[in-house]
Order: C-alpha cells, then structure tokens, then sequence
C-alpha cells in the first residue's frame, strides 16, 4: 500500500512526521492521514515526495520501496556514521546473495545486513568503517567461521549513501545480485564477480570490471557505461528508444545487438549524433561479447 510505503521511506530517512511535514511544507496531520491510509497525497505532493526520497512515481505508486527494510529479514543488524562534507566511499564485502546501493535525503552512512538463515548475524559479519580526509572505507568483514559460500547463498548488504555527500564510489566483493538505484556519482566502479546489475536511476560513470558472463538491466542510462572482461559473454537489457553509443575497445571483443531478444540489426547512434551523446556503452577486455538488448516491453 502506498501508505506503508510513505511510512517505510520516512523510517529509512531518519525523519519523524512533523519533519517530514516541514519538508512537504504541509501539516503534521496530512502526513499522519497518508501513513494510515485516511487520506492520499495530491499529485504534487507525490511528485514532492518522490523528489525528497528519490524514488520514481512509478515504484512509488507501484508500492515498491527502493530498499528493502530490515524488518522483511528474520535477522538484521545495521551500522550508521555521519557525514558532513563530501566523501569517496570505497566500499568491500567479502560475499553477498544481493547488494543494493541507494542515495537518500539524509545525512547519515547506513550499512543494513540482513538474512532470514543467518541467525548469529552480529558475530558472524562486523562492520568497519574508516574515515580518512576525504575518503570513507567501509569493509563488511567475516568471521566465526562463516564461510564465503555461505554469505553468498544467505546475506544480503543494504547499503544507503547521504546523496549530498556522494563524490566517487569503488565497491567490489563477490555477489549474485548487484542493484544501484537512485545514486548521483562522479564515478562509480565495481570490481568483483557479480551475475546479474539492476540499474535503475543511477547517475554518472559506471565501470563494470568482471570476468564472469553478466545480466545487465538498465531502466535508465543517465551517463557512460564501461563494461571490463576477460573471455565473457554478456547480456545488457536497456527500454527501446534510449539512446546511446557503444564504443570497442581492448582485444577480439565484440558487440552485438538483439531487439526482444531477437537478433537486429546495429541501432546505436552513430555520426554527429553519437558526438552529442552522454550515454557511452563502452567494452573493454579481452575476447569478450556484449549484446545489447532493447526491450519494448515494461522492464521488471
């Protein structure tokens, strides 16, 4: 319901009602009628909220949150540092089943490890965190005997960026499942072996340094994409109709291109218009394949 979802994004935020209210520049009340389903926000206060929280309208009205709360996992643990002033995150995990990086409107580093089989998740996984000038390390580290194999099959890391504060961000770590939503970044670069991307309102550079054959869905492309393999086959799914340009670089790489899933023929622009383009789809590497899909259906 779109009441539980105004009320799980104010909770993620840090924000009590009256500060969302003074946010919203309206009552108290109004937020409290939202959150209890008494009343519905008007347009603009939708598309206020939807600003404030950064997530679509559509995943908005469509009741998905752009992160998971701590309580849909049988165990959790979270781990928060304040910021104040502009930082590179270099960010490593040692195994997850999922890791999903969100910006929000706050001020806080907020790291969430969750599991549903993972019962001691406290001394199993800590969580470090360095401040150093103008850079933030943070390491999800192992222990009591938890193995690699079995962090991949059963944690997931939730990790939400103060959006005002985002300068470049390095992750890299081992996981299934890989989803950036929502994130304003100079550079971003993961490094690591990672089987399926989800990027959906990410903003900036974006590297993509694996040897493994990855399944890459865009619901938007707001800047380059730089895909780095080795002896890789790759699969990139982006909405018919966006634009871009690709770029091949690196050694017997090649890129190829799929409409539905159907072999087409190269759509990417080319010429004067390729010049004027911000959505570079670059490969790199060695004797890899990326074929691009365009999709004309709704992207899950």
């Amino acid at each position: 319901m779109l009441s539980e979802t105004i009320k799980t994004l104010r909770k993620q935020a840090g924000m009590s009602q009256e500060q969302l209210a003074g946010r919203l520049n309206v009552s108290r009340q109004a937020v409290t009628k939202w959150e209890t389903a008494a009343g519905t926000p008007d347009v603009e206060n939708l598309r206020a909220i939807s600003a404030l929280f950064q997530i679509s309208l559509d995943d908005l009205l469509e009741n998905r949150s752009p992160i998971p709360p701590e309580q849909e996992f049988r165990f959790h643990s979270v781990t928060e540092y304040d910021i104040d002033s502009i930082k590179d995150f270099d960010i490593t995990f040692s195994g997850a089943n999922g890791v999903v990086m969100t910006g929000y409107e706050g001020e806080k580093l907020q790291v969430l490890l969750g599991s549903d089989r993972i019962a001691n998740l406290d001394s199993a996984f800590k969580v470090k965190i360095d401040d150093i000038k103008k850079r933030i390390d943070v390491d999800v580290r192992r222990f009591a005997g938890m193995t690699e194999s079995n962090a991949k099959e059963s944690l997931h890391i939730l990790i939400r960026l103060p959006q005002q504060y985002v300068g470049k961000i390095e992750l890299s770590g081992n996981t299934q499942n890989l989803e950036l939503q929502n994130v304003r970044a100079e550079n971003a670069e993961f490094s690591g072996k990672v089987s399926r991307t989800l990027l959906n309102g990410f903003s900036g550079r974006l590297e993509l340094n694996s040897n493994t054959d990855m399944e890459i869905t865009c619901h938007d492309l707001n800047g380059p994409l730089d895909v780095n393999q080795v002896s890789a086959t790759s699969r990139l799914t982006l909405p018919q109709g966006l634009p871009f340009c690709t770029v091949t670089r690196g050694i017997l790489n090649s890129i190829h291109y799929q409409q539905d899933g159907e072999t087409a023929k190269d759509f990417s622009l080319r010429g004067e218009d390729a010049g004027h383009c911000d959505n570079v789809i670059e490969l790199n590497g060695i004797k890899s394949e990326l074929i691009i899909n365009a999709s004309s259906h709704k992207i899950p």
